[in-house]
């Protein structure tokens, strides 16, 4: 175990130098929030802190792709935030199935010090959390970004395939998004299946997605 040693002060025996205060400063806010975590909201989108083994990590929240209260989708980040950079230490998941159980509460910067970043470890693997459900969304958009979802697909329970699914989508539109529905860009977006809408989606694997797309373009055309 590496201990630190706190030097003292000269000028003021039994001080810390400011240094060493800021580390027993950071211990203090570390073990308060811990203490007592922030409840979270499951029906908003706030950035939370999950237990993944022995460490706690950040992690942003979404509608979750199961029925009742227990599963939710989260994004595990890098405990500075979006834009801090991963690199080779600090793997991108994706969207995974996380129990609520395992959520402590909001995120709070006072856990940073518990997570695999400031260990210099990466992301592991297989972090106890399967992939999340996805969906394909059929949109035609304007160029402003106003528009409308023509077809939703979903839930697929395998991410690739809906990868799959909108690159097959994708290559049915080569040459004809912009002339589908005149005045509109037509694309398919692959993206977590949220279960709140789950009677706006239909099931993809009962019929091919290009078939459901020449349908919904026919549609649109009638």
């Amino acid at each position: 175990m590496i201990r630190r040693m706190f030097r003292r002060c000269g000028n003021a025996p039994g001080a810390l130098a400011p240094e060493d205060k800021a580390v027993v400063d950071q211990f203090r806010a570390m073990l308060a929030a811990l203490r007592s975590p922030e409840p979270w909201t499951p029906s908003l989108c706030q950035d939370v802190a999950v237990r993944v083994g022995p460490f706690i990590e950040r992690a942003h929240t979404r509608p979750g792709d199961d029925h009742g209260p227990d599963i939710i989708a989260v994004a595990l980040q890098h405990p500075d935030g979006s834009y801090a950079p991963y690199g080779d230490r600090y793997r991108r998941l994706g969207w995974l199935r996380c129990e609520t159980s395992t959520i402590l509460g909001v995120w709070n910067p006072a856990y940073a010090p518990l997570t695999h970043a400031a260990a210099g470890l990466d992301l592991p693997e297989n972090v106890g959390m399967e992939p999340a459900n996805y969906a394909i969304y059929i949109e035609a958009r304007k160029a402003d970004g106003k528009g409308y979802t023509m077809l939703r697909l979903g839930p697929y329970n395998q991410t690739r395939h809906a990868s799959q699914d909108a690159d097959r989508l994708t290559a049915a539109l080569d040459g004809r998004a912009t002339v589908v529905v005149p005045g509109f860009t037509v694309t398919a977006r692959p993206a977590p299946f949220d279960v709140s809408d789950h009677k706006l989606f239909t099931d993809p694997y009962e019929v091919d997605a290009v078939a459901l797309l020449a349908a919904a373009i026919e549609e649109v055309s009638a």
